[in-house]
């Protein structure tokens, strides 16, 4: 099993599967790609721009990429169990990928009233040269009234596959 290395995200590699993880977190320097949100198969009530970090070895984040996520939500009390259309483009040094499922919210009162917790599961729809489909899966945390102290983004495990025949060296 191979480990990716430094300025990428982390990448577990088993023949032809490839796992990368990264964390998202919204930033108002990378506003959202209205033309994602437009190619979104619902119509979309939130839209964010995110920036896209791996642990850097001095123990914070370095950036390696960017993300927009569009999502349908309806429920303004944030109910635990409802689910929400999701569908977000990830921009990552191996290339665009870009995924569509639903998140679940899960909490709207941990760890205070206000921050919203959420958990999903997407399959991936686009996926760039040289992969061929997976799955997404993210944790999240969503910041709707901008309490102090909480950010609004997510952990991701990205499960993909390359295609045969192309290697695996890192793409």
């Amino acid at each position: 099993m191979a480990q990716g290395h430094a300025g990428a995200p982390v990448r577990l590699q088993s023949g032809d599967e490839w796992v990368y993880a990264f964390r998202s977190q919204e930033d108002a320097a990378t506003p959202p790609d209205e033309a994602v949100c437009a190619a979104a198969p619902f119509t979309p009530t939130v839209k964010l721009g995110a920036g896209l970090y791996v642990p850097a070895g001095d123990g914070g984040y370095e950036r390696v990429g960017s993300a927009t996520a569009c999502f349908r939500l309806t429920d303004r009390a944030f109910t635990p169990g409802t689910q929400v259309p999701f569908y977000a483009r990830f921009l990552l040094p191996v290339g665009a990928f870009t995924a569509q499922g639903e998140c679940v919210l899960v909490s709207n009162d941990q760890p205070q009233a206000g921050v919203v917790l959420a958990g999903g599961a997407l399959k991936l729809v686009e996926v760039p040269p040289g992969f061929v489909g997976g799955v997404m899966t993210n944790l999240s945390a969503f910041n709707p009234l901008k309490l102090p102290g909480f950010a609004t983004g997510s952990y991701y495990t990205l499960y993909t596959f390359r295609k045969e025949g192309t290697g695996t060296s890192a793409p």
